[in-house]
């Protein structure tokens, strides 16, 4: 073999290992972007950005700071069912329970409603299909646990109604934190009859 046979032929097996060594090429650089991977989803590369989104708290609610005012209404329909209605400063979406009794037998009626835009409620009609006689009745708004309340509503009055302030604020029976509780007596029939009691008279439409 020649001299320059013999150079040929190393240059030959240099670039042959040149090669092969770049095609078992498995660094760094030829991994594929982190964008690219799992899906074509960016995966955090530590801790800390996971903490930070953990951390973005949601913005907090302002507490129920006013005095509970609850007013309530009633009208007797043409065919003497109970129509009530009412107004509230309690949050909207808040869950109310009415409650009409006749004072006279004990009877009663109840329905659920909710607090709107606005502050105001209503519910009914209340009765018996004959309608209600004349005689004195009871109504009764009563705000259940803040337990069962919505969450946005639970978030205003606290986890046990802890937020809530004024005479309407009882403690529930069942040991759940405060509840609302308001109730107006009404007389219902075409002529006032005389009581010293705060009653207001409603008479057929």
């Amino acid at each position: 073999m020649t001299a320059w046979q013999r150079g040929a032929w190393v240059a030959s097996l240099v670039l042959g290992l040149a090669l092969g060594m770049a095609g078992c090429g498995g660094g760094e650089d030829d991994k594929p972007p982190a964008d690219e991977r799992l899906g074509g989803v960016a995966q955090p590369d530590t801790d800390t950005e996971v903490e930070a989104a953990a951390d973005e708290a949601a913005p907090e609610v302002e507490p129920f700071t006013d005095e509970v005012s609850v007013g309530i209404d009633a009208r007797l329909r043409s065919d003497r069912r109970l129509l009530v209605e009412g107004t509230t400063n309690l949050p909207r979406s808040t869950r109310l329970q009415v409650l009409v009794e006749r004072e006279l037998s004990g009877v009663r009626w109840q329905a659920r409603t909710a607090v709107e835009a606005g502050g105001g409620f209503a519910a009914g009609p209340f009765g018996p299909g004959s309608g209600l006689p004349d005689g004195g009745y009871r109504i009764t708004v009563n705000m259940p646990a803040a337990s069962v309340q919505p969450p946005a509503v639970r978030a205003r009055l606290g986890e046990d109604g802890q937020h809530l302030r004024g005479p309407l604020v009882q403690a529930s029976r069942h040991g759940l934190g405060q509840v609302i509780s308001a109730s107006q007596r009404f007389l219902v029939g075409s002529e006032p009859r005389h009581t010293t009691d705060q009653v207001k008279v409603i008479e057929v439409e």
